[in-house]
C-alpha cells in the first residue's frame, strides 16, 4: 500500500506490526505475542520517517529504545510521542521558541512519569507552536506541521505535531496539552478524538501550576473512543485526585439518556459559519434519535471575558519574557515570534487591569454552573469555522490582524480551561469541500469525564470516525 494515496493526503498504515490497530488493539496483540513491542516501536520509527517528510511534526526522534519491552501498563508497548513543552530525561524542551538554544531535562516532568507509568514506549518528542500560544502549528522561519488529511491546511495547535502524527498513522496516540483548546483544536481539524480532563484529574502540568489561575490539563490524542478512556484509566491507576470522583476504565455507552443543552455561536457572541452550524444540528438530530433530550442553552459569561483571557494570555507572555533564562542561559525575548511579541505588548498596555482580570476569569465558573442547570453535557462547535490553510494564522501575519482572526476561530475552547471543566472534541459526520474533518465538542461539569467518554463512545458506534486510509 502505497503511503501516499493523494498529492494532498499523508498517511502511513500498511501491512507491518502496527497494522491499523487503535492503542488498545496494539497492546492486545502485544500481550497475546502477535507482535512484539520492539517490533512495533520499530515499524511505528519507520512509519514517522516516511511521514515526517510531508508533515513536519517531530522536534525530536529518538532510534528505537533498547528498553520497549511491552510490560508494565494498560496500554503497555505502545509507541508514542511527548509534547516539547514537557520534559523527559535526556532530551532537550524547545517549546517551540527559536529565543534560545534549550538543554537535555535532567529529569522527566511530573506528567511524563504518569505517562510513562501506562507502558507507552516514547519515541520522541512533537513540534508546537512557539510555547503553545497559537491555534496552529506555524512559524515565521521553519516549515509549518501541516495536515495530514490535506497538507495545504493547519494541523491546529498547539499540540499540532501530536495531532499529525496520529491521524496520519504513525503511532495509535501521543501526548497533548490544553491552556485554551490544545488537545481539542487539533483533534478537530485532524479528526481525532480530544479530551481535555478536569483541571487536577491528572497530576499538575509543571509550567502552569504556579500562576495565579491553572489553565493547562494534560492528555492525549487518539483515534478512538477507548484509547482515551484507556489511558485516563492507567492515568488515575498511577495516581487519582481524592477531590474528584473516580472515573475507572469506561468501555462504551451508557444506556442512561441525558439531558443535553447545545449551542451554535459562541457565548461571546462569535458566529458560526454554515459548515460548522451544520455538524452541530447534525449531531443534535442524531442525539435525539438516540433517544437524548437537546435542547438550546445559553451561557451568560461576561461580556469582557474574551478581552480578559486576551489579557491573561499577554501577562504569560510577558511572564516568559521575564523568566526565559530559566529555559536556557542564552533566552533573548527579541526572539520571540511575533504573535509572543504582540501578546506581551498587549499586557504591557493593560497591565493594571490584572486584579480586576483575575476576579472576573475566577467568576467564570459561576455563570458556567448557571448555564447548566438541568442539563448533564453541553454540545458546541469545536471552532467557530473550518481548519484554516496554511499562513492564515501564521505569526508572520501582522499582530492586529492575526489576534482579530484568532478571536474569531478560538470562540469555544478557553472557557473550559478558565472554569477547570472537562471538554471533549470528537469527529462530526462530513467534511469541508477541502476533504478536511470537522469536530464537534461536548462539555460537562467538573469531573464528568465519563459522562463525556460514554457519549463519545455512542456517537462512533453510531456514526464510525471517517479513517484516513479511506479518504
Amino acid at each position: 500500500m502505497s503511503t501516499f494515496e493523494k498529492a494532498t493526503t499523508v498517511h502511513a498504515f500498511r501491512d507491518d506490526a502496527l497494522g491499523e490497530h487503535d492503542a488498545v488493539g496494539l497492546a492486545e496483540a502485544i500481550r497475546r505475542g502477535e507482535v512484539s513491542a520492539a517490533e512495533v516501536a520499530r515499524d511505528a520509527a519507520e512509519r514517522v520517517r516516511t511521514v515526517e517528510a510531508r508533515l513536519h511534526a517531530i522536534q525530536v526522534h529518538i532510534d528505537v529504545p533498547a528498553h520497549a519491552t511491552g510490560t508494565g501498563g494498560a496500554i503497555a508497548g505502545v509507541p508514542t510521542f511527548v509534547k516539547d513543552n514537557t520534559d523527559y530525561t535526556g532530551l532537550p524542551t524547545g517549546h517551540g521558541s527559536a529565543a534560545f538554544n534549550p538543554r537535555p531535562a535532567r529529569r522527566h516532568a511530573p506528567f511524563t512519569r504518569q505517562f510513562l507509568s501506562s507502558g507507552v514506549t516514547v519515541l520522541g518528542k512533537t513540534r508546537l507552536p512557539e510555547f503553545g500560544f497559537s491555534p496552529t502549528t506555524e512559524y515565521e522561519g521553519a516549515e509549518p506541521v501541516r495536515n495530514p488529511w490535506n497538507t495545504g491546511y493547519s494541523a491546529g495547535g498547539s499540540s499540532g505535531g501530536s495531532a499529525a502524527l496520529v491521524a496520519s498513522g504513525a503511532v495509535p496516540i501521543a501526548h497533548a496539552n490544553d491552556g485554551g483548546g490544545s488537545i481539542r483544536i487539533p483533534a478537530a481539524c485532524c479528526g481525532l478524538v480530544g479530551l481535555k480532563p478536569t483541571r487536577s484529574r491528572v497530576v499538575a502540568n509543571a509550567q502552569s501550576r504556579q500562576l495565579p489561575l491553572d489553565l493547562v490539563s494534560d492528555g492525549i490524542v487518539s483515534r478512538s473512543v477507548r484509547d482515551t478512556a484507556a489511558f485516563l484509566a492507567a492515568a488515575e491507576t498511577y495516581w487519582r485526585n481524592p477531590k474528584l470522583p473516580p472515573l475507572g476504565l469506561v468501555e462504551g455507552p451508557s444506556e442512561r439518556r441525558l439531558r443535553v443543552g447545545f449551542l451554535l455561536d459562541s457565548p461571546n457572541g462569535v458566529p458560526c459559519d454554515e459548515v460548522t452550524r451544520d455538524a452541530v444540528t447534525d449531531t443534535v438530530a442524531t442525539l435525539e434519535r438516540l433517544g437524548h433530550t437537546v435542547e438550546p442553552v445559553e451561557l451568560a459569561i461576561d461580556p469582557r471575558f474574551t478581552e480578559d483571557f486576551l489579557t491573561y494570555w499577554g501577562m504569560l507572555s510577558f511572564l516568559l519574557g521575564v523568566t526565559g533564562r530559566t529555559l536556557g542561559a542564552d533566552f533573548d525575548r527579541r526572539g520571540m515570534d511575533a504573535l509572543s511579541r504582540g501578546l506581551r505588548e498587549t499586557y504591557l498596555e493593560s497591565w493594571r487591569s490584572t486584579p480586576g482580570v483575575l476576579r472576573r476569569l475566577r467568576r467564570t465558573r459561576e455563570a458556567y454552573a448557571a448555564g447548566f442547570r438541568g442539563l448533564d453535557l453541553v454540545l458546541s462547535p469545536v471552532l467557530a469555522h473550518t481548519t484554516p490553510p496554511i499562513g492564515h494564522l501564521s505569526p508572520a501575519v501582522p499582530y492586529p490582524t492575526l489576534i482579530e482572526r484568532i478571536l474569531a476561530y478560538v470562540a469555544f475552547t478557553p472557557l473550559n480551561n478558565v472554569v477547570g471543566t472537562p471538554s471533549i472534541s470528537v469527529p462530526a459526520t462530513g467534511a469541508t469541500e477541502h476533504g478536511l474533518p470537522i469536530g464537534v465538542m461536548f462539555s460537562g461539569r467538573p469531573g464528568s469525564e465519563r459522562k463525556l467518554l460514554e457519549i463519545a463512545f455512542e456517537l462512533e458506534a453510531d456514526r464510525p470516525f471517517r479513517r484516513i486510509q479511506d479518504a
